[in-house]
């Protein structure tokens, strides 16, 4: 884990810190497939929403990334889990993404999850599938052009996956 980094459940005054992380990646609409202009109300309602269980990751009490767990499917496909991470802007390059991730596989691996898949990573989203990749994911498919990009057009979407 990265040093110093706590990672821990998500709590209502997290709300400000967590808005500030994902708001600019909603907006920037580069690796989420949602609505660009959402309103703070909207994006931490998504974020927030009940199946997820959500985390932040802090250092000194700065939050600097947040991420959410839940199952994939529900009914037979409820074992396998499904994660969305974002890492503030001002905290990339410092191993916050990858200790979230470790710690989201093993808490997954805990509740009783058998894999974990991540049904949309962006191609273009060089750092995340690299991340992805190196923490042992495989990428099953490549969907064409999914994703339509704010500046690079359509790119493809990944589904990656990986058994705990």
């Amino acid at each position: 884990m990265a040093a110093g980094l706590i990672i821990r459940p998500a709590i209502a005054s997290d709300d400000d810190a967590v808005w500030a992380i994902i708001g600019p990646i909603i907006a920037a609409g580069e690796t989420y497939a949602l609505p660009r202009d959402w309103s703070r109300e909207q994006a931490l309602a998504y974020w927030l929403m009940p199946d997820h269980a959500v985390f932040v990751a802090e250092t000194d009490g700065e939050v600097l990334g947040t991420f959410y767990l839940q199952a994939n499917k529900q009914g037979g496909g409820d074992h396998v889990a499904n994660a969305g991470f974002a890492t503030a802007a001002r905290a990339t390059g410092r191993g916050i993404a990858r200790s979230m991730g470790r710690f989201a596989l093993t808490h997954a691996k805990v509740l009783g999850f058998r894999a974990m898949q991540f049904n949309f990573v962006v191609s273009s989203n060089a750092a995340a599938v690299h991340l992805w990749t190196s923490l042992g994911f495989e990428t099953l498919c490549r969907q064409p052009e999914a994703f339509a990009h704010p500046t690079l057009g359509y790119v493809d979407a990944l589904l990656m996956f990986q058994r705990l």
